[in-house]
């Protein structure tokens, strides 16, 4: 693996790098580096991302008027190098000076509809910050990007719009539009498909990525899901027993139809993409005896369908808040 690309998110590497004692690591020598490797690398780690991020925006936008407190959003997340496992090399491979720069501008919204925000390209200010002068933690540090990403929307919910500036000091400003409250994050490696309650991560070996982008887009849905419906903070405070998740599971399934529909997918796409997945009731991605078979699954969506269809033939919209049957509870 390229070294530039060592990139460590909240998992086993980030782990691994806090509890490990302090080594003096000599800098690699960049004259020696392929550069054009890295930079390969560095975009096909973002191509994953970008669809990821494409398909969520799409959803937390669309679906936003239906979300309990929707969030301002622009649809840009940055990079920091301080996330690669050698920063000096991930510098010289994207051609900046500084740590920050454009990771994805998502599809349609205000920062790719800009034009100002293509991939890799250096930022240097938001607002009157500059995030350089944020101190790193050590190599692959995720927490100062998620602290500049939490900058962003701290910005956005005061003003409903955030100023980034260039190393050419050309200042763009964005104005924000309502989302969903949920970020979406890509692992490297991993396979796992997970939802946090405000956070949906998928790993680049997650089965799905290689799935046409409606059944890619049902299995983000499942996962957004469960955080629009609040599952995660339900099923802690229940000692998350067995017979809850498969009630959360059945929920988050139902409820994938409703999201893509309002997000222009067809939402049969939420019944393909578990017929084509066939998840077991137990595996890499289920846990056994969490969830019901496949099959029982593919019904319970099957069943929903009619109600997502009459309501976007009446109203154009699939209204999950008044139209959905909750399965789940403060007192169930």
């Amino acid at each position: 693996m390229p070294m530039a690309l060592r990139t460590a998110m909240k998992g086993l590497a980030a782990l691994a790098m806090a509890l490990s004692a302090p080594v003096a690591i000599a800098a690699p020598d960049i004259s020696k580096i392929d550069l054009a490797a890295e930079r390969q690398a560095i975009e096909s780690f973002q191509s994953y991302d970008q669809r990821l991020q494409d398909i969520g925006w799409k959803l937390v936008t669309t679906n936003a008027v239906f979300c309990d407190n929707p969030v301002p959003a622009i649809g840009l997340q940055l990079q920091d190098m301080a996330s690669y496992g050698e920063p000096g090399i991930a510098r010289a491979a994207l051609s900046i000076s500084g740590d920050f720069a454009v990771q994805t501008a998502a599809k349609g919204s205000p920062a790719a509809l800009s034009g100002h925000f293509p991939a890799n390209r250096e930022v240097s200010r938001i607002g009157a910050l500059d995030p350089n002068t944020r101190p790193a933690g050590k190599r692959m540090d995720w927490e100062r990007l998620e602290w500049v990403h939490d900058h962003i929307d701290a910005e956005l919910s005061r003003a409903g719009f955030v100023q980034l500036a260039f190393p050419n000091g050309e200042p763009v400003m964005l104005k924000a539009i309502p989302a969903c409250r949920t970020r979406f994050t890509l692992e490297s490696g991993s396979s796992r498909a997970v939802a946090s309650g405000e956070v949906v991560l998928l790993g680049t070996s997650f089965r799905a990525f290689s799935y046409e982008e409606p059944l890619l887009a049902a299995a983000i849905a499942h996962e957004l899901a469960h955080n629009l419906l609040g599952h995660r903070v339900w099923l802690e405070a229940r000692g998350e027993k067995k017979r809850d998740v498969r009630k959360a599971e059945r929920e988050a399934d139902r409820l994938m139809p409703w999201l893509l529909a309002n997000a222009g997918y067809d939402p049969s796409a939420a019944i393909r993409f578990i017929e084509r997945y066939k998840p077991d009731t137990g595996g890499v991605l289920f846990v056994k005896g969490t969830h019901d078979s496949w099959k029982s699954r593919a019904a319970k969506i099957r069943e929903e369908l009619p109600l997502v269809n009459q309501a976007m033939e009446a109203h154009g919209k699939a209204d999950w808040r008044t139209g959905f049957s909750r399965e789940i509870g403060p007192q169930t």
